[in-house]
């Protein structure tokens, strides 16, 4: 099982704070994962399409070919801007 998390604006879009994913020692990538989120919840897809989603796996910024294990969490968010 991956715990994904959504945080500011992809949170009220997903309509969820978190899902969980089966994963099940299955090798995949964050692609992968979006793709069983969107199964989930369809209105992912566009909030995917929408633009550039930053993610963290297990508190750690990774790029969108990184390797998922089970047990993982992961979290998407937007870019944050400063002021």
């Amino acid at each position: 099982m991956i715990k994904v998390l959504f945080f500011a604006r992809l949170r009220e879009a997903m309509g969820c704070s978190e899902v969980e994913v089966d994963w099940d020692d299955h090798d995949g990538d964050l692609h992968e994962l979006k793709q069983r989120i969107i199964q989930q919840l369809p209105q992912a897809e566009s909030v995917f399409a929408q633009g550039k989603v930053l993610c963290a796996v297990n508190q750690e910024m990774v790029k969108a070919d990184h390797r998922l294990k089970d047990g993982d969490e992961v979290a998407f968010f937007p870019p944050v801007t400063g002021g």
